[in-house]
């Protein structure tokens, strides 16, 4: 059985409970702890259930998302540290630089995990690039 032809592929799909399992970093369709091999490394397939995995590319996806999220909670904590205390520029960087950096690289395996997972749910697959004839000249 090809990937590509797994049965789960011609079911129903409810995006919900993907996006779910995609962000604890569970295949979308069993729940199998086998979405990533790595910190941000995708596997092609599931060890489990064969759901291919390859076809549902994030891209630039969880990081526009993580900018998002990670913007609306530090930008409102920035202006009110400022308001109510005034501390030094110094005093901002040691707080902020941290918290930003600490939030995104917490963030982004999770918000990738749940945009796979939205894909999958979807059917949003990446098209295979075409390949292009040799010319005969």
């Amino acid at each position: 059985m090809r990937i590509e032809d797994h049965p789960a592929d011609r079911a129903e799909r409810d995006w919900r409970p993907a996006l779910l399992r995609g962000w604890t970093g569970r295949c979308p369709s069993c729940g199998a702890r086998t979405l990533f091999t790595a910190w941000l490394k995708m596997a092609p397939a599931c060890g489990d259930c064969r759901a291919g995995f390859e076809p549902y590319r994030a891209d630039d996806a969880p990081a526009y998302f993580v900018i998002f999220i990670v913007g609306h909670i530090v930008v409102p904590l920035v202006l009110m540290v400022e308001k109510v205390w005034e501390p030094a520029l110094w005093v901002h960087a040691a707080l902020w630089m941290p918290l930003s950096i600490g939030l995104s690289l917490g963030l982004l395996p999770r918000v990738k995990g749940a945009v796979i997972g939205v894909l999958w749910a979807l059917r949003v697959r990446t098209p295979q690039p075409v390949r292009a004839e040799k010319c005969p000249l």
